[in-house]
């Protein structure tokens, strides 16, 4: 008898301590619920309302704050850029560009927000019509363009003309929309298809098929089309809204296949982030305009970029030898290689302005794209 009940108190012992492993071993196996793409956009939000200046670095963010509003319809959001972070008290800095990044911060936000506040329209106008009566849009070179500085400035720097420059078309484009004033169209595009005698951006750099040819040299200093002449495709966006012509939608279609196809050495073949260059946000935020206008032709570049984004949120799968997501305050690197070396402005920042105003813009505007893209199957 006493073995008898000597057995079951092992058995009863064994059960109960089995139990109990397998209760100490249920967390564990559970997953962790994965963050939305807008959810990981607030989150690098938080540490870029930290470290925000109002100068273009900050202009990048707030347009990923414009895309992330644009999601979510977070009424704190639009009173942060009308009060705390008012965008018509942002510095136009030196290069052009600097305030083209402005200008579409503004612009931006004036079209998600309902086009009801003309302040923004009014100062990204003034903006523009600043810079070119200060006489940025020029033929001095040889083609008609947007250059950092007039021809009569004596500028001591290595900068030349590159398609950054030429944000300031896609400016006017967004300009003519907002004004109706056939004066921004003409310019842009002027800048695009020259006069008839000195040719525009489209015959100094175009080769056809998606390629664009430009002088070389380091990326921030020298190098007329970085990105791949990516920025481009926000250009040739801004110019099939304003026009309806095709050959805009074409061009875009063709550069982007270029740009993501990893033959061409410009981006992993796994994960599609840049192999090369700086500024990523940006980039996500071309590829997308380009989609934008284009579903059907370009239905494979939001899981690129999908890729690309949990590439980084990740640290390449837990491989990178550089950080590129510092998870305890989600400051993101400006440069995405996961083994570095990038060639940049910056490039090895981490959670700066202009790093996490990069972060911001990228995932806020595939933030809306991924839930317009997931919408779509819904309705189909």
């Amino acid at each position: 008898m006493y073995r008898t009940l000597f057995l079951f108190c092992i058995a009863l012992f064994s059960c109960s301590h089995k139990n109990e492993q397998q209760t100490e071993q249920q967390p564990a196996a559970q997953t962790q619920k994965e963050l939305s793409w807008s959810e990981k956009t607030y989150l690098i939000q938080k540490k870029f309302n930290n470290v925000y200046t109002a100068g273009w670095e900050g202009a990048n963010g707030a347009i990923g704050d414009a895309y992330l509003f644009r999601t979510t319809q977070d009424s704190s959001i639009l009173k942060k850029y009308l009060n705390e972070f008012d965008l018509t008290k942002m510095f136009n800095g030196t290069w052009v560009d600097d305030r083209a990044w402005i200008a579409l911060a503004e612009l931006y936000w004036w079209e998600f927000s309902g086009k009801t506040n003309q302040r923004w329209v009014e100062d990204a106008k003034q903006r523009y019509l600043d810079a070119r009566g200060e006489g940025r849009l020029s033929a001095h070179e040889g083609f008609w363009s947007w250059y950092n500085y007039p021809s009569h400035w004596r500028v001591n720097e290595a900068i030349i003309t590159n398609s950054n420059m030429n944000q300031m078309v896609t400016v006017a484009c967004k300009l003519f929309d907002a004004t109706g004033s056939n004066v921004f169209l003409n310019d842009a595009l002027l800048v695009w298809n020259g006069d008839g005698k000195t040719p525009g951006i489209e015959k100094t750099f175009y080769r056809g098929n998606g390629i664009w040819q430009g002088k070389g040299g380091l990326a921030a200093f020298g190098k007329q089309l970085p990105w791949e002449s990516a920025s481009y495709l926000s250009v040739l966006a801004a110019l099939y809204h304003s026009t309806h012509q095709e050959k805009f939608k074409t061009m875009a279609v063709a550069s982007v296949q270029h740009i993501l196809n990893p033959k061409n050495g410009w981006v992993d073949s796994t994960d599609f982030y840049q192999i090369h260059m700086d500024g990523n946000g940006a980039f996500v935020h071309f590829l997308l305009d380009a989609y934008e206008i284009a579903p059907q032709e370009l239905s494979d570049v939001p899981a690129k970029i999908e890729k690309m984004l949990t590439h980084v949120w990740t640290n390449h799968h837990g491989q990178a030898f550089v950080t590129l997501h510092r998870e305890y305050d989600h400051a993101i690197r400006n440069g995405w290689n996961p083994n570095g070396g990038e060639d940049g402005y910056g490039v090895d920042e981490i959670g700066t302005v202009h790093a996490q105003s990069q972060a911001l813009r990228a995932f806020g505007v595939f933030s809306y794209f991924d839930i317009s893209r997931k919408d779509a199957k819904k309705l189909n």
